[in-house]
């Protein structure tokens, strides 16, 4: 695999990284009652999320331009990883969500 591939590679590991870290924080502050601070963490995700989409984005736009990108298993691997964030975030909402009604209707 092409050296600025694999650091691209990295860059978008370590951005989806810190997405993923940001939304499950998110669940556990949800869980403790502090919403507040849950959505600062989904916020951050999104930011981390989207540097790494922008960056898979010029990759993809690289290839599009007719550039021969190698799709090793590095590659594969953030796009696997990517699309986890993605559903983790979803999730993420959605738990927050259950955990506001149910502590509603604890009170």
């Amino acid at each position: 695999m092409q050296e600025d591939v694999m650091n691209i590679c990295f860059q978008i590991l370590a951005s989806m990284g810190s997405a993923r870290s940001s939304y499950i924080e998110a669940v556990q502050e949800a869980k403790e009652g502090n919403f507040e601070r849950a959505e600062e963490l989904i916020k951050a995700g999104d930011e981390a999320y989207r540097e790494g989409h922008g960056i898979h984005g010029d990759l993809i736009s690289r290839e599009a331009a007719g550039e021969k990108i190698s799709a090793g298993l590095l590659l594969i691997h953030c796009e696997d990883i990517l699309m986890s964030a993605e559903t983790i975030k979803i999730m993420a909402e959605e738990l927050i969500w259950v955990h506001k009604k149910l502590l509603a209707k604890a009170d």
